[in-house]
């Protein structure tokens, strides 16, 4: 192995913070490895994230708008790269580790089905009597056990810092007493993260890290902003109806008095473009005095902090949630979107059910995972295969399947 001089095994570094995340003290992996002499961790989960096959998968999985519909409008993984240069411009300026700020960021939607929520949902119901089904805990699963890389251990073996991050995308996921909180509160861990070989490694009743942190409100920045763009270029949103929110109102009058001959073309892309900035900005602003006033000297007094300590201001805060309630409203029960997302979850239901009924239809490498890993139920082993579809397979499939499909563009 070559010596690398100091000055290159160093280059790329920059200043960290205190109660940032450091690479250098990371707690390791399950399964152990020679560390990389250029590349951090961190930059190793980043690298072998975007290598992943279901990384690759994103781009023909749906954000809002099914695959087909047009060149310009976000897919999954566009989704996900958006969320990553978001989540980047809030961890520099506020000194954490920007890997492992962007590796969260883009392994946060590897769990995605095909057709989005809508995909989700159905096989929700369908695993109702197997725990169902979680987008983020299928995160995990794919990170931990069905990426088939390397010929030492099943999945990516990432550091117990990521994979911390990814299962804590929403905060806590146990008590002080070891049961189930936060969303899971009053039932049962979800199958993806009980299934975690070594999951008592994790430390799961802290609050997350700064970087995860960071990540997760980077999600809620990403779609907010730009599904608002893509409402608008559908003609499914228009901008009289943008007025009555009042954060892309005030954009408005800002954008109106500066170009007031501005056409709409333009004035989408800059309301989406300033949206963004304030979010940005609100957030590092707010989340710098919370560490301030919380007096966060290290990685231990962020995880012992009881509330978040990434966000938004209060103002803030107030119109992200009625900007939400009005995408949910207008956008994402549209007609027109709500009619493909009601055939969505049909395809979905009935590819579960055949596979179900008839294990021979799987493919080779999935019936083998049925003999050689026994103690996952059938109907797991399902979902996660369909789970790991793009669209236009499932579609596919569907039609390979049933001899039809419906027609969702």
């Amino acid at each position: 192995m070559p010596v690398w001089p100091e000055n290159v095994a160093l280059a790329g570094r920059r200043w960290q913070a205190p109660y940032a995340e450091n690479p250098d003290g990371s707690r390791g992996r399950f399964h152990k490895e020679p560390e990389a002499p250029l590349r951090s961790p961190f930059q190793r989960d980043r690298d072998r994230i975007l290598h992943s096959d279901a990384f690759r998968r994103l781009k023909h999985k749906t954000q809002v708008f099914v695959h087909h519909e047009g060149d310009h409008f976000r897919t999954r993984l566009t989704h996900t790269l958006e969320v990553s240069q978001i989540a980047r411009s809030i961890a520099r300026p506020l000194g954490l580790d920007e890997d492992l700020t962007e590796a969260i960021a883009l392994a946060h939607d590897l769990g995605h089905p095909p057709f989005g929520h809508a995909g989700e949902r159905a096989l929700d119901r369908a695993l109702a009597d197997a725990g169902g089904f979680d987008h983020n805990a299928q995160s995990v699963r794919v990170v931990t056990e069905l990426e088939a890389r390397y010929p030492d251990f099943d999945g990516l073996n990432l550091t117990l810092e990521m994979l911390e991050g990814l299962v804590k995308h929403n905060g806590p996921v146990l008590d002080a007493c070891g049961r189930p909180a936060g969303p899971y509160r009053g039932g049962v861990l979800p199958f993806g993260f009980r299934a975690v070989p070594n999951l008592r490694a994790l430390d799961l009743r802290s609050a997350p890290s700064l970087e995860a942190q960071v990540a997760a409100l980077s999600d809620d920045i990403a779609y907010a902003s730009h599904d608002v763009e893509d409402g608008l270029r559908a003609g499914l949103l228009d901008l009289a109806a943008m007025r009555e929110v009042p954060l892309a109102a005030d954009v408005l009058h800002g954008i109106e008095a500066g170009y007031p001959a501005l056409d709409r073309h333009h004035v989408v892309r800059e309301l989406s473009r300033r949206m963004i900035t304030l979010m940005i900005e609100d957030v590092i602003l707010t989340t710098a005095e919370a560490l301030r006033r919380g007096q966060i000297e290290s990685v231990t007094d962020v995880k012992r902090a009881r509330e978040p300590l990434v966000g938004f201001s209060a103002r803030r805060r107030g119109e992200v949630a009625e900007l939400k309630a009005f995408l949910f409203r207008a956008l994402y029960r549209h007609p027109d979107v709500w009619d493909r997302v009601c055939q969505a979850e049909a395809i979905v239901s009935d590819l579960f059910a055949a596979y179900g009924a008839d294990p021979s239809r799987l493919p080779e490498l999935w019936r083998n995972r049925l003999r050689t890993q026994p103690g996952v139920p059938l109907a797991r082993h399902v979902a996660d295969y369909i789970a790991g579809m793009t669209d236009r397979f499932a579609l596919l499939e569907h039609r390979r399947l049933f001899d039809a499909a419906p027609d969702l563009g």
